[in-house]
């Protein structure tokens, strides 16, 4: 594969000339394909036996009709005698004078003989085969008509010279564009990426320098895409979380104000204004954790602990959510020792379990369980609670995002917390999915290395 643009350049100009000479070529043949044919003589032997070859296939009737319409008939006189000697002629003669059909050629290609003879010596054939039919056998005699003049050759010459300078010329042209195109693209590419818009398609399917170029064109502006969907997302967003609590402190701020509130409203509204205060805190500790795993500055402290005596403590930990709600847990949860940085996969188990706390029914029950290989380690958090729609199950993982912001905003949060899951188990080079149907509660599935790999 040539990938040098110098070589392609030069490729393209030696090839353009030599496909342009060889369509001149083919184009000024085509233009006096018929006359050229008069000086070949073994034509006219091939002709004549597809002639026979027409007759032994057609009906009589359908094989002269279908002769007396062929194009070969301008450069070829055709003759079919009888053996009364009287004949049926196709083709115009022009003003070329057929020559002579004697009695003993007659009868000798009427007995299944040839005959070939030059009655003129210049390049003039008369070629006599036998012909069977339906009717019998009949005799059919083929010449060639006047051979081309020296006019016509210099004609010829003439004319195939200008058709491949012509023709090369088209093709350099075509292939220069072809050429200057990506690099047009590339420039037009970037003006309107520099204006905001990253809605751009090249279509460069080339391998060399400029196709690799357009590649890497491409993947940066997807990259730049992506980044700014993110930022106006994150903006909107934030913007979105941040204004509920704001709006609420600052409306129980303003109610505090009046001098006819009792202790009993104060010391509520106090609480609401504590509380939407801590939430905001909350969710400022959650973008700053999430912000430090996106950038991979969070150094993973791997350590070899038990995996499941840290998910037995988590459930433990989060006895006052389920307890008070009549929450039943099913553990199977064998012995697992697992290398991994265990401060952040606690607040794994701690989001996914919470969540499953959070969108179960009263008295409902979770499966929590383990399953290890010869490489890693799978957990299963299964609630019948809820669910989550097909739809969003395919954005749980991003920040902010509720999927059912109802359910959330009677317990709380702040959308962040799967995302933090989903880049915890990343930085792990691990694996998270979610199996869900509404109605009939959400499995998360967590895949990770037994021994977390270090690079």
């Amino acid at each position: 594969m040539i990938k040098s643009l110098y070589i392609r350049v030069v490729l393209t100009f030696l090839v353009s000339v030599i496909a342009g000479t060889v369509i001149a070529f083919f184009v000024s043949t085509w233009i006096f394909e018929d006359k050229l044919n008069e000086n070949a003589q073994i034509n006219l032997r091939n002709f004549g036996q597809d002639i026979v070859r027409i007759y032994k296939t057609l009906p009589l009737r359908e094989a002269d009709s279908f002769v007396s319409e062929m194009k070969q008939l301008d450069s070829y006189h055709i003759r079919i005698y009888e053996a009364t000697g009287q004949f049926q002629s196709y083709g115009k003669l022009n003003g070329h004078k057929p020559a002579p059909v004697t009695m003993e050629q007659l009868k000798k290609v009427l007995d299944g003989g040839v005959v070939q003879v030059t009655p003129n010596g210049i390049a003039s054939v008369l070629l006599g085969l036998p012909l069977k039919t339906e009717m019998g056998t009949k005799a059919m005699f083929l010449e060639t008509l006047a051979p081309p003049s020296s006019s016509f050759v210099a004609n010829w010459a003439m004319i195939f010279a200008t058709c491949s300078l012509i023709a090369g010329s088209l093709l350099i042209l075509v292939a220069s564009i072809f050429l200057v195109r990506p690099i047009k693209k590339l420039t037009k590419a970037t003006k309107r990426i520099a204006a905001g818009d990253f809605n751009v398609k090249l279509n460069i399917k080339q391998t060399s320098e400029l196709g690799t170029l357009a590649r890497s064109f491409e993947e940066m502006m997807h990259d730049l895409q992506q980044l700014e969907q993110m930022r106006r997302e994150f903006v909107s967003n934030v913007s979105h979380e941040v204004q509920s609590p704001l709006t609420s402190i600052s409306g129980y701020a303003q109610a505090l104000k009046q001098v006819s509130l009792s202790d009993h409203e104060r010391s509520r509204y106090l609480d609401i204004i504590i509380t939407e205060a801590q939430r905001m805190s909350k969710m400022s500790d959650s973008l700053l954790k999430l912000s430090l795993l996106e950038s991979q500055s969070q150094q993973l402290r791997l350590v070899t602990r038990s995996l499941d005596e840290q998910i037995r403590r988590v459930i433990v930990a989060l006895q006052p959510q389920w307890s008070a709600r009549n929450i039943r847990f099913e553990l199977d949860l064998k012995a697992v020792h697992q290398t991994a940085d265990h401060d952040l996969l606690n607040q794994v188990w701690t989001n996914i379990i919470g969540n499953s706390i959070k969108f179960s029914m009263d008295g409902g029950m979770i499966d929590v369980s383990i399953k290890q290989d010869t490489k890693n380690v799978t957990v299963r958090v299964s609630d019948n609670g809820i669910g989550i729609s097909l739809e969003d199950q395919k954005r749980i993982f991003e920040r902010f995002f509720k999927a059912d912001r109802s359910h959330s905003r009677k317990y709380g949060g702040s959308g962040m917390g799967l995302a933090i899951v989903k880049q915890i188990v990343s930085l792990h080079q691990g694996d998270i999915r979610v199996e869900s149907e509404p109605g009939q509660g959400t499995t998360f599935i967590v895949t990770l290395p037994i021994t977390t790999p270090t690079d």
